[in-house]
């Protein structure tokens, strides 16, 4: 694999990465992520060209608006940047192939979600439908091949309303919202049932390690909503990169 290559994918992916935090900023807003070109959250105006470009305009603006001073997130610089090492890494590892291309939306769809439900707690239909049709396109020409894919959108979705369901059940409370579940199905639908049952036990076991330590530093309660989206995501670009070896590993103690 070229450098040239994994750095074009580099700066093709910072380019994503704005684009990400459009849907990011605009999606939990209600907004067209399209309409109108995008401005200063605090004053409005409307950004030039140059003010656009990723990374490199958040560094050379200050983290400000050049007109009313207002702070601009730094989380726009690091989606950017995160986008841009993901696509990076991926051209790398996976090479000019449908796979390669499955992984990269998969990545841009997990990296939107996380953002949203850490923010806002919510995971959007716009993400999460769409998601779940074209993790099952593309398993008809990749990875993990149709059937897996199907019975990961059934088994993802179907244990974790399961799961809802029973908790709402004893508790008389919502403990996780369809928005999980519909993520979960869409994480099905890309990587298959195996590696979708490893991203709930990875993302299960870091929402407690977190929310443990919550409780201990006072900081939580036991009524305390954790977006238990933000760690499907963890989960799920866990078991996409790692999982096959760790299942390989696993399956091979069986021979």
């Amino acid at each position: 694999m070229t450098a040239g290559w994994v750095v074009f994918a580099a700066i093709f992916g910072s380019t994503i990465g704005s684009f990400l935090n459009v849907c990011i900023y605009r999606l939990p807003r209600r907004q067209s992520i399209v309409w109108p070109r995008s401005a200063c959250p605090h004053c409005q105006r409307e950004l030039a060209w140059y003010e656009n470009l990723p990374i490199v305009g958040y560094i050379a603006l200050l983290g400000r608006c050049r007109t009313c001073g207002g702070v601009i997130s730094v989380r726009y610089p690091i989606v950017e940047a995160l986008t841009a090492a993901m696509f990076a890494s991926a051209a790398w590892y996976y090479g000019p192939s449908m796979l390669l291309v499955s992984r990269l939306v998969f990545g841009c769809a997990l990296i939107v979600l996380f953002a949203i439900d850490l923010e806002h707690h919510l995971l959007p239909n716009a993400i999460t439908l769409p998601g779940i049709v074209a993790g099952f396109l593309f398993s008809f020409v990749t990875d993990p091949g149709w059937t897996a894919s199907l019975v990961g959108i059934m088994f993802g979705g179907g244990l974790l309303y399961a799961i809802a369901e029973g908790y709402y059940r004893i508790r008389h409370e919502e403990g996780l919202g369809m928005g999980d579940v519909k993520m979960l199905a869409m994480i099905g639908a890309f990587i298959g049932w195996q590696l979708t049952l490893l991203t709930l036990m990875t993302a299960s076991l870091a929402g407690s390690v977190i929310g443990l330590g919550l409780l201990a530093t006072g900081r939580g309660s036991m009524k305390y909503a954790l977006p238990f989206g933000t760690f499907l995501a963890l989960g799920a670009a866990f078991a996409a990169v790692l999982g096959p070896g760790l299942l390989e590993w696993y399956l091979g103690q069986f021979r």
